[in-house]
């Protein structure tokens, strides 16, 4: 009797202490799936489908059944995404969540994948032609996240109300909040409705903390991207920016016993280059000129660069590569423009090694200006790429900004040879300029001038002068002294800039010694000589007075003229007569 009643005392005893086992032990979340968001799809194009359940693990993947594993991204142990691609054969499928402990759970009938023609009436309007009120429409119409502007650092409730505007039903609607001012809390940033009548309003409660970020802000802007479907299984998406007023925090306002973070920002550990000089070897650039370009760049940042690259016109150091994220190799400067300004002799593309923080290197390269190219200001784009010691690619852009020109061509010359110059003699210079360019140009003042002699009329203004028009001038010029003469020629005019400018030409002529001229006999000589003129004698009261009156009678009442001197009759000597003087002929004794 004791023996029994003792086995029935150890086996309540053995039952009670089950029970409190059982009780004290905590009850694990079993991975688990409660649903899939779009459950219904066309597969005719690429679905993202937010799948909810308990227990998900950073790594789980989403497998469709017959189908295979999707591109699956982990939100939150409660939310998984996976991207669906075109081209899946309708059906009904079951979905599987594989954590990376090798759990799983699977939901039957989950997703369905149909055709668009399995839901439409047999007369199908094609979804193009439909009007926009014959489809779902998603709008927001109200948005709240509370009365108090909006504080950095602390939690809010934001309350959004949507409302389907359109004549269909949306369905298997999603709503992501991607992080930005707010940091989503709980859902992981995913929000989903099953559907939205025509009229009727549906609303969304997205737990968020306001960021440090609003610091010095006026206004927190929240981004929204809805999606959804209508009943024919026709995707749609909608993008709302939500913005709400913030307010400074007050000082002392969230003291924690974590570290406070500072607003001093801190430059980030990089290399930077920077062109801190450039300059060409050619003052003037027109259309068509070649020239070197020098440039000084400088490595300002605060780690060394790496392979560095300079490239002529913009290039990148990976194509479709973003600064700063790592890629390996190639420089891109295919893409350049280098339609007014084409390197010559070499690509676009210069090596320049490795630079050092603080390092400046001196570098140059040979252009040239297309000959199309007008006059003007043209910037020139030029980018560096190089890595860091971390293995990061960057790209540093600098614009640089060179002047292109159009001055006259002109050449000065005679039009015609000259005529001897002699000094002290005033001769004619038949000077003339000749547009030998390639299009109009506009002169001002043309003059010439010499050291060593003197002009008249050696200035005039040309003004317009068309291709292979000319414009004579014709100076007078009275030289000092013999000998080779150098004539300057400037020409004034204004410049594609409005900047004065002056052309400047010399020309060479020859002038020779004065001539002494010899009198003709007979035509005037020395007073006194025969044949000379003698001098007029000025005529007296009375002369003039009686010339006077003769022209009253009719009679020659001009002045009389002067006679020359009349030359003595010379007196032949009888034959044998010696002249007095002469020295006796004949035969010496």
């Amino acid at each position: 009797m004791h023996k029994r009643q003792s086995a029935i005392y150890l086996a309540l005893l053995a039952i009670l202490v089950a029970a409190l086992l059982l009780q004290a032990t905590p009850a694990l979340a079993a991975l688990g799936i409660s649903s899939v968001q779009p459950n219904i799809v066309t597969g005719l194009t690429s679905v993202e489908l937010v799948v909810t359940g308990t227990d998900f693990l950073d790594g789980a993947v989403v497998i469709v059944e017959n189908f295979g594993a999707l591109t699956t991204s982990y939100v939150s142990a409660t939310v998984l995404t996976a991207s669906l691609p075109a081209g899946i054969d309708p059906g009904v499928y079951t979905v599987t969540v594989v954590n990376p402990d090798s759990t799983s759970a699977s939901l039957t009938n989950a997703l369905t994948v149909q055709l668009p023609t399995a839901t439409v009436p047999p007369s199908p309007v094609p979804t193009s032609t439909l009007p926009a009120a014959s489809r779902p429409l998603v709008v927001v119409q109200s948005y709240t996240a509370g009365d108090a502007p909006i504080t950095p650092g602390k939690p809010y409730n934001l309350v959004i109300k949507l409302e389907n505007m359109g004549k269909a039903f949306a369905t298997n609607l999603t709503a992501v909040f991607p992080p930005g001012d707010f940091i989503p809390r709980d859902t992981g940033g995913v929000l989903a409705v099953a559907e939205i009548g025509p009229g009727e309003s549906q609303r969304l409660t997205q737990p968020v903390t306001a960021s440090y970020e609003l610091i010095g802000k006026s206004f927190a802007t929240i981004v929204m991207q809805v999606s959804y479907y209508d009943p024919a299984g026709i995707a749609y998406q909608e993008t709302f920016n939500l913005a709400l007023p913030v307010v400074p925090p007050k000082p002392g306002a969230f003291n924690t016993a974590t570290p406070t973070p500072t607003l001093t920002p801190v430059p980030p550990t990089r290399p930077q280059f920077v062109i801190v000089k450039y300059q060409s070897n050619e003052l003037i650039l027109q259309p068509g000129s070649r020239f070197t370009l020098s440039l000084d760049v400088q490595n300002k940042g605060t780690a060394d660069a790496l392979q560095v690259s300079m490239i002529l016109g913009g290039g990148s150091s990976s194509p479709g590569a973003q600064p700063g994220t790592p890629q390996s190799g190639g420089v891109s400067g295919a893409s350049s423009d280098l339609g007014n300004f084409a390197t010559v002799n070499s690509s676009n593309v210069k090596y320049m090694g490795n630079v050092a923080q603080g390092q400046e290197l001196h570098t140059s390269a040979e252009l040239i200006v297309n000959a199309t190219t007008n006059p003007g200001a043209y910037p020139l784009k030029i980018s560096f790429t190089y890595s860091d010691n971390k293995g990061s690619y960057y790209s540093d852009d600098q614009v640089i900004t060179l002047l292109v020109y159009s001055l006259p061509q002109v050449e000065v010359n005679f039009y015609r040879p000259p005529d001897p110059f002699f000094a002290g003699q005033t001769g004619v210079l038949p000077i003339q300029v000749v547009n030998v360019g390639r299009k109009a140009a506009v002169l001002g003042t043309m003059k010439v001038d010499a050291a060593g002699a003197q002009f008249s009329n050696n200035e005039t203004l040309v003004g317009a002068l068309e291709v292979g028009g000319y414009y004579p001038l014709d100076a007078m010029m009275t030289p000092d002294y013999a000998g080779s003469l150098e004539l300057i020629v400037t020409i004034g005019y204004t410049d594609d800039f409005s900047l004065r400018r002056v052309l400047t030409d010399t020309l060479m002529v020859e002038v020779m010694e004065a001539e002494f001229i010899e009198p003709i006999p007979g035509e005037g000589g020395m007073e006194g000589e025969p044949g000379s003129m003698p001098p007029a004698q000025p005529e007296t009261f009375w002369q003039k007075a009686w010339r006077f009156v003769l022209g009253l009678l009719g009679l020659d009442s001009g002045a009389p003229a002067t006679q020359p001197e009349e030359m003595p009759p010379v007196e032949e000597m009888p034959p044998g007569e010696v002249p007095a003087g002469a020295p006796p002929s004949g035969p010496k004794g």
